[in-house]
Order: C-alpha cells, then structure tokens, then sequence
C-alpha cells in the first residue's frame, strides 16, 4: 500500500466494525444537531448570532467527535490501552482539578476556554466516564488465572473510581455525573470472574437490590419525611420534592419539570411540526439541554422519542450481543460499560424530565446540547468499535 492510499483510509472506520452501531450513532448525532437548533430558537429569544454560534459549537464538536470516534476505532487495542493508562488518568485528574477555578451555574465543573466571539467550555466529568471503562477493563479484565489478593486487584481501580467520583460530587457539586461514574464502574465490576472478587460483587449485588428498592420507598409518599432527613443541600433536596409533586410549588422549583410535562402532553403522536414548539418561547430553562427531549416529542411527538430510543436501544443490544459471545473479559468490560454509558444517561434524562425520578442534570447523550458530552460518548463508542472490529478479525476471543 503506497503513501496515498494510506491517507486516504487514516479516517475510515476499522475493518469488519458494526455497521448497524455506526449508523445509529450518526443517526442520533444529525438528529441532535437539529434540535438543538430548534430548542436554541426561543432561548436566543430572536438573536440570530446567538443561535449561530449555538449551532456552529454543537457541529464543531459533532465532527470532532466523529474523528475521535474515528481515531478511537484505529488507535484502540488492549496493549495501548495497559501501556497508555497512567498518563491517560493522570491527565483527566489534572482537568477535574482545574475545572475548580471556574464556576458555572454554581458548579466547578467545566473548564472556560476563551475564543474569539464565543466562550467554549469543556466539562473533564464527561471524558472521565470513559476514562473509568479503560481502568476498569485494565485492572480487572482476563484476571482469572493470575494469583493475586482482593487488595492487590482493588487498589487502583478503587482509588482511580473513588478519587474521580469524590471530585466531581464534594468538590465540583456535580452529583449527577458522580453518581453515573459510580454505576459505569459498579456494573463493569460485576463482570470479570476471580476468587478473590466473588465475594465483594455478591455484595455489591445486593446494595444495588437494596439501593433501587430504596430509592423507589423514598420516592413514595410513605417516604416523603425521609427526604427532609437526608443529608442533602437544599436544591437537592428541592429535586425530590418536585419529582413527587411539581404543582406543590408550580413557579419555584417545579416550573422546569412543569413546562416539560406540558410540552411532553402538547406533542401528543404526532407533534406541533420541526421548530414549531410554544414552550421554548416561554422562558423554559434547560430547552437545548437537559429538558430538549421535551421539546423533541413537542415538536415530533412520540415518533421522535421512538427514533432516539430504537437508535439507544440498538447500540447497546448490539455491543450486549458482542459481549456475550466473546471470551475477554476485557473486551466484555469495554463494551457493557459503553452500554451502560448510553443505557444510565437515558434512565436519568427522561426519568427526571417526565418525573419518575429527581432530576440529575445529566443530558440526553448525542441530542441535548453539549459539546463535551456529545465528544467522549463518541470516543466511547468508538472504543467499543475497536473491540468488535478485533473480535470480528479473530485478533481477540
């Protein structure tokens, strides 16, 4: 193969990856791209260069994320990933630290970048989710044969996953994401299989049962009181409450869920029609973020919701499917923690703008505007790519 033909493959996806992924994740990213446009009309409040900088920002990282997919897919293999990890959580612990010199909608959570008509600002929380599935499959993936202590195979993951996790919830009061880092790296670890691990993935098993049996109490009426007992600030506190009844206080701190709950009823099958939602025009917070699935069934009604499902439910099925058949635990850890990447952002996203549970401030991954979040699933997904594609080659079992 010659120099030119060389260059013309460097951002072609792997050979033998999964199509049905790969469409699904375009899908969803030219899907997103739009109704962020849409969502950003009644936030702009009839700016124009406000609206074009939104969209410019979101597509800028849209087709940066699609060259890190891109690049992830044909850089990633298990080698690199063992050889690479140190300065990889190195670096995204020096970006959580430095995320603190700045505040942003009362977090430090995001680091400002300045450039020329527009404030970019990235959040180091997203790209450590992927960051944890790498630790996570480099710490306790193919470990079955080796003779080691329950101490000596927890020790890094342990103080990696708990170092991100205490970051990002005490010091950078971003709960949300803290508490999805600590599902990715739960669920990857109920995966590889050694006797020195048995014992704690039984128990963690059951303070997951315990955990949602809980949670579904607490949510309750008969759990009401406990919610004011609970050693949580004020607004997190605020976020129970109005997930169990939002009309209790309709313009404090139910008025967000409350205009979701009415765009959701609003769009009813079929939708008002693309850009054509009301309440995006009546001072609704977080339209092009938290709360765009709402103006998304607003405008196309259950169809758009369906579409963002089917392409969710088709990713994370198909690298379910992968993970089942192959033998590495490694590439099993990779690919369910890219699952559950998707599968426990849209758990909380549309569970907290329908109601069914607080709200976290976590997007809708590839839709909600954000360019930090739309780039590390990307990359995620195509780290999950890498592994197919390996798998599909016979390189790995």
């Amino acid at each position: 193969m010659n120099l030119t033909q060389k260059k013309k493959t460097s951002f072609r996806m792997p050979y033998r990856y999964d199509l049905i992924i790969h469409l699904c994740t375009l899908i969803l990213a030219v899907f997103g791209l739009f109704m962020v446009a849409s969502a950003t009309m009644g936030l702009a409040s009839g700016n124009v260069m406000t609206l074009m900088k939104t969209i410019i920002k979101q597509l800028a990282f849209t087709v940066l994320g699609y060259l890190g997919m891109v690049t992830m897919a044909r850089w990633f293999t298990f080698d690199r990933m063992k050889k690479n990890i140190t300065p990889i959580v190195s670096l995204t612990l020096v970006l959580l630290l430095l995320a603190l010199c700045w505040e942003v909608g009362g977090a430090r959570a995001w680091i400002k970048i300045p450039f020329p008509g527009q404030e970019i600002t990235l959040q180091p929380s997203e790209f450590s989710k992927v960051v944890i599935i790498m630790v996570m499959a480099t710490y306790l993936g193919d470990i079955r044969n080796l003779k080691l202590t329950t101490r000596d195979l927890m020790r890094n993951p342990l103080l990696i996953v708990g170092g991100f996790c205490f970051i990002v919830a005490i010091l950078q009061s971003d709960f949300g994401s803290a508490i999805v880092m600590a599902g990715i790296a739960c669920i990857c670890f109920l995966i590889p299989y050694h006797p020195a691990l048995s014992k704690l993935q039984k128990t963690l098993v059951m303070l997951l049962i315990v955990g949602v049996a809980l949670s579904v109490w607490i949510l309750s009426p008969m759990g009401e009181h406990l919610i004011e007992a609970l050693p949580f600030k004020n607004y997190q506190i605020n976020r129970f409450t109005s997930a169990m009844n939002p009309f209790a206080d309709k313009y404090g701190t139910g008025f967000q869920l409350i205009n979701g709950l009415v765009s959701f009823a609003s769009g009813g099958w079929q939708g008002l029609g693309y850009g054509k939602s009301i309440q995006k025009y009546t001072n609704f917070p977080a339209a092009n973020t938290d709360f765009i699935l709402a103006i998304v069934v607003e405008e196309l009604g259950i169809f758009g919701f369906l579409l963002i499902l089917i392409c969710y439910a088709l990713i994370i099925a198909r690298m379910f499917a992968y993970a089942v058949r192959m033998k590495s635990q490694r590439g099993r850890i990779v690919l369910i923690g890219v699952s559950m990447y998707f599968f426990i952002h849209f758990l909380f996203n549309v569970g907290g703008v329908t109601g069914l549970i607080p709200l976290t401030g976590v997007p809708l991954l590839m839709i909600s505007a954000g360019g930090s979040s739309t780039l590390s699933v990307m990359v995620a997904v195509g780290m999950g790519q890498a592994v197919i594609s390996q798998y599909r080659q016979g390189k790995i079992e």
